[in-house]
């Protein structure tokens, strides 16, 4: 990573649709010079896609938690299956598999408080592993979409 890597690192976390041509004239490069730096970005795996962002409430979803699980046994059979579990829930917008009191925190985006409700009634508290769940109301979510300094 150069100064030239991170600056074109940091013009795509704030637009990740920014033509080549763009990018090339912001940093003052050739735009062969751009697509090429781009390609090797995204080869050593320091860039890992381009994704367009929606608006939940938009979706229907704006009602978003955060419900901390353990499971029992924490063995690695169960963390994994578990993990492939909610991997599959389209009201799982996150999961972060954790050290500590909880094994995993769920992020949720659902329609209200009665499709929270069901979530963790009707699909995560019937599963036998699970040992406790607590589940969290987001009043609001800050989402630093540029990581610096680079």
């Amino acid at each position: 990573m150069d100064e030239l890597d991170s600056a074109l690192l940091r013009l795509l976390q704030q637009d990740g649709r920014r033509t080549n041509r763009d990018l090339a004239q912001e940093l003052g490069i050739a735009p062969s010079t751009c697509l090429e730096r781009v390609r090797s970005l995204r080869e050593r795996g320091v860039l890992l896609g381009f994704h367009a962002e929606v608006d939940l409430p938009s979706l229907g979803r704006g009602l978003q938690a955060i419900i901390a699980v353990r499971v029992r046994p924490p063995t690695r059979a169960i963390i994994e299956q578990f993990q492939a579990f909610v991997a599959r829930m389209p009201e799982v917008i996150g999961v972060f598999v954790l050290t500590g009191t909880e094994d995993f925190l769920l992020h949720v985006a659902v329609r209200d408080t009665d499709h929270l409700h069901a979530v963790v009634l009707d699909k995560l508290t019937v599963r036998q592993e699970l040992a406790d769940v607590r589940t969290s109301v987001v009043y609001g979510h800050l989402r630093k979409n540029v990581i610096e300094p680079i």
